[in-house]
């Protein structure tokens, strides 16, 4: 089996890869508050995937990451404004069961795959043609 890898190791390498910039720009994540030596809140942004009703768009997420993370997925809220069947009309919080990356969360997964897996979720056929509230409306 191996090593388990502390917390604080492991958010600091999701901070310095967030600080790089991933892929093709497409998702970004960054810590809210600089001097968060927990580094528990996050901010993430999405850029809409082309060719859906979110093209164009940019969707700012906050993500919450617990004293058991990585072993437990972080909570996640988008800020913007978005309809999604595992976002909350309420209050944006996505429903951890509803979300595959989520709900299939495990060691190896982290802030960027959650990103990237809801923006691969907001281009499936049941989501990239689903009407969106007004751009730049927030929860």
């Amino acid at each position: 089996m191996a090593a388990r890898v502390p917390r604080n190791f492991r958010l600091l390498e999701e901070l310095e890869k967030g600080e790089k910039g991933i892929g093709d720009g497409s998702c970004s994540y960054g810590l809210m508050d600089s001097d968060d030596i927990m580094m528990s809140n996050w901010n993430g942004t999405i850029l809409g995937p082309g060719h859906t009703v979110h093209e164009n768009r940019i969707y700012s997420l906050k993500i919450h990451c617990g004293d058991d993370y990585p072993e437990k997925p972080p909570t996640v809220h988008f800020l913007s404004r978005v309809n999604l069947p595992f976002v909350s009309p309420i209050d944006g919080k996505i429903d951890p069961l509803r979300l595959n990356v989520l709900s299939q969360w495990g060691r190896d997964s982290s802030i960027e795959t959650i990103l990237v897996g809801i923006r691969r979720e907001m281009a499936t056929a049941n989501n990239r043609k689903l009407p969106q509230p007004p751009e730049g409306s927030t929860f």
